[in-house]
């Protein structure tokens, strides 16, 4: 295995757009990986742990760790607590990257932290973090970034850039989340 992996490009895709379907897409990928045996560690940064998803119980039947980094909406808490959840959460993902363990690592919803100004985030989940993570990865890891907004020096270097737009949804009729689609 250890000369397979010196044989391979691991990839940077990301998964962008205010469609739905981005995590969908991580976790379709994620559910291939593991069927052609690669080992998939996946960290959530927005979701809460406090909470249940679906994907999550679905992938620890198939041995894949999800990690739910954050602690929800970021008007659901105080800018202190989600500056906090980053500010541990961060160096957990990066170190489970640059770790080489696994073959594909998801950072779910890494965009849409990176995207928020409400509140100071670059002292606890720097951007050039980010892009030194994508461009010093061990070389067989692939990564995927999630979540609305992704940043234009993260899209430039991607090897794979898929933006999913929304042409119509049904939260648009006043339907709301639906447990086993969203969560």
């Amino acid at each position: 295995m250890e000369q397979e992996n010196e044989n391979k490009k691991g990839l940077t895709l990301v998964y962008s757009g205010d469609g739905k379907g981005k995590t969908t897409a991580a976790v379709g990928l994620a559910l291939r990986a593991v069927g052609r045996g690669l080992s998939v560690k996946i960290f959530q940064f927005i979701k809460s742990p406090q909470r249940s998803y679906g994907e999550q119980i679905a992938l620890q039947k198939l041995g894949v760790e999800m990690i739910q980094l954050g602690i929800g909406f970021t008007w659901t808490k105080t800018p202190e607590e989600h500056r906090e959840a980053l500010r541990i959460g961060w160096p957990q993902a990066r170190d489970a990257v640059m770790s080489g363990e696994y073959d594909l690592v998801i950072l779910d919803e890494l965009n849409n932290a990176l995207s928020i100004d409400t509140f100071p985030i670059d002292d606890v989940l720097p951007l050039n973090e980010v892009m030194d993570l994508i461009n010093k990865k061990p070389t067989h890891v692939h990564l995927v970034i999630t979540g609305r907004n992704a940043k234009q020096e993260i899209k430039d270097v991607a090897d794979l850039v898929s933006v999913i737009d929304s042409e119509k949804h049904y939260y648009d009729e006043g339907i709301p989340a639906v447990k086993g689609i969203e969560f």
